[in-house]
């Protein structure tokens, strides 16, 4: 078993919630948590009033659907305008993640989110697993591809991330050119400091995957948004 999804402890009668994006992060701890004998009750959306909000990441007419995909439910949970984030956080836990034990992160490096989200979870007694914190980032990107994680770049805010990588699913050769690219231009190959945004379209545990259609959208100097017109969950062939 790899360094990503090796056991430890089986967590068997064990209820979580995942909190969910549909990106790759989001994505890999709910098939950790899976993996690992946890019951996933929900997955936890939370939609920003900010479309710059730097705790929340979410495509949010996609994340029912990769619900659906992976048969578990969304709970959406509105950020009101001007509502703290933290707050919003600790009230959707509260609000949504009723009678679980814990709650899984994709959290990988940003002590940011880790910071908040554990000050949220342990104001209301719950545990917090993030299976991928620290960890290399460019050893996960590659350990994504080679295990069967299909996503795609959504957005980027940063200098060196070509915009040609909008929307195209990523293969091995377009995750070393972006590893080549972080090492040059500094950001962070995994874009843990939000430098991009993805979106996974298919994964081991999906039941369907994903198909979108949308375009490119330049925002500003070095920032692209893809914009998805279209979505819908297809069979696997």
């Amino acid at each position: 078993m790899d360094e990503f999804l090796r056991p430890s402890a089986p967590w068997f009668f064990v209820r979580v919630c995942v909190l969910f994006s549909g990106g790759k992060d989001s994505v890999f701890a709910f098939h950790w948590a899976v993996l690992h004998g946890f019951q996933v009750d929900c997955l936890i959306t939370f939609k920003p009033s900010r479309v710059d909000s730097p705790l929340f990441h979410v495509p949010m007419h996609v994340a029912p659907l990769l619900g659906g995909a992976l048969g578990v439910p969304v709970r959406v949970v509105e950020v009101g305008v001007g509502e703290d984030e933290e707050g919003a956080l600790v009230r959707g836990l509260m609000e949504r993640a009723g009678g679980v034990d814990g709650v899984v992160t994709g959290a990988l490096l940003s002590d940011f989110q880790r910071v908040r989200i554990n000050a949220a979870a342990e104001a209301l007694g719950l545990r917090v697993y993030s299976p991928l914190w620290r960890k290399d980032q460019a050893s996960y990107l590659r350990w994504l591809v080679r295990n069967g994680f299909r996503f795609m770049i959504i957005s980027i805010t940063t200098l060196g991330i070509p915009p040609r990588f909008l929307g195209r699913v990523l293969g091995v050769g377009d995750v070393e050119e972006l590893i080549s690219l972080s090492n040059r231009f500094g950001f962070n190959p995994a874009f843990e400091g939000g430098e991009a945004e993805t979106l996974v379209v298919d994964a081991p545990l999906y039941s369907s995957r994903l198909w979108v259609r949308g375009f490119p959208v330049r925002l500003g100097e070095f920032s692209w948004s893809f914009s998805i017109e279209e979505a819908r969950l297809e069979p696997k062939v």
